[in-house]
């Protein structure tokens, strides 16, 4: 029950943004124009200075973990060739496809994953979680370019020296390097810095689901739910369940075992919705999978605490 109301307490104020952002749609006080813009900066700013804040502080030597960061890896990239192999018999546009792959494999670990983890562990296990999130963050974005980039080269020209630089310039990458080396070198940074950094970290979450509720729609909700649906199946049942059991038969237990799960557990990234935006593929699509794996995830984490907790292996 306890993990049941912290989790729809963590989950509630996500919707009642969202909601937010659809009402100012609704009535006009936002427009395509701000939602644009309003990802951009998200994208390029809010973001890349949350994770800055959340890696720059940790030490890195004393927590840093190879066999639980491999096997992080492993069932990532295993996750994004599966999401692409599902896809191919049912999807054939090449900008639902793209959002379809990104949905199903991509969690929201920065946000909603390290918020569980500190209540599951306290704010002692942030560190180890927080380093997992500086490695996996790349291999995302890796993935992700690739996902929104090569299903739809049949509908646009792909530029691959363009894609790789695209890769190198991501300004969440360029963030985590940042945040590794001011960890790693014990690089003072000024307090005015760190201050307006976390200043701007604050925004990215509130903008981002208020740009996630004006690009809602019923409508399209309706006309998306199989894709949608599908998507959210994946990455809410299917990925956190072989991740997890695997993990499990590896030996991983305890505290590795639950940040594992919470992983491969999370709800959809917003930056998929940021992203998709960004690079044409079907932005309201990515929305709708965030909306839904994000409500469906209340669910599904809270029974995976619970079945792990009860068997005594977290």
């Amino acid at each position: 029950m306890e993990n049941l109301i912290f989790t729809t307490t963590l989950v509630a104020p996500v919707f009642l943004i969202v909601a937010l952002g659809f009402a100012l749609r609704k009535f006009g006080l936002i427009n395509d124009n701000f939602i644009s813009f309003s990802s951009k900066i998200v994208f390029s700013v809010s973001l890349p200075a949350l994770i800055f804040i959340e890696i720059s502080t940790i030490q890195l030597g004393e927590i840093l973990n190879l066999e639980l960061i491999s096997f992080a890896y492993l069932v990532t990239v295993i996750s994004f060739l599966l999401s692409w192999l599902i896809s191919i018999p049912f999807i054939k546009v090449g900008k639902d496809r793209s959002v379809f792959i990104q949905g199903s494999f991509r969690g929201n670990y920065a946000i909603v994953g390290l918020a569980i983890i500190t209540n599951i562990y306290g704010t002692s296990s942030l560190g180890k979680a927080s380093l997992l999130l500086a490695f996996i963050v790349p291999l995302y974005n890796i993935l992700s370019v690739i996902a929104l980039t090569v299903p739809m080269r049949g509908e646009k020209q792909i530029n691959f020296i363009k894609t790789l630089i695209e890769i190198i310039k991501n300004p969440l990458i360029i963030a985590v390097m940042a945040a590794v080396l001011v960890s790693y070198f014990h690089i003072p940074v000024p307090d005015v810095i760190l201050i307006t950094v976390d200043y701007l970290s604050d925004i990215a979450l509130p903008l981002a689901l208020i740009g996630i509720g004006g690009y809602m729609s019923i409508s399209d909700i309706k006309k998306a739910s199989y894709i949608s649906f599908s998507s959210t199946a994946i990455k809410l049942i299917l990925i956190p369940l072989i991740g997890t059991y695997f993990a499990f038969l590896i030996g991983f237990r305890g505290e590795e075992l639950g940040i594992l799960f919470i992983l491969f557990a999370s709800p959809t990234a917003i930056v998929s919705f940021i992203m998709a935006d960004a690079m044409g593929a079907n932005s309201r699509l990515a929305g709708n999978i965030l909306l839904i794996t994000t409500l469906g995830s209340v669910i599904t984490i809270t029974i995976g605490i619970f079945i792990l907790k009860e068997n005594g292996l977290i």
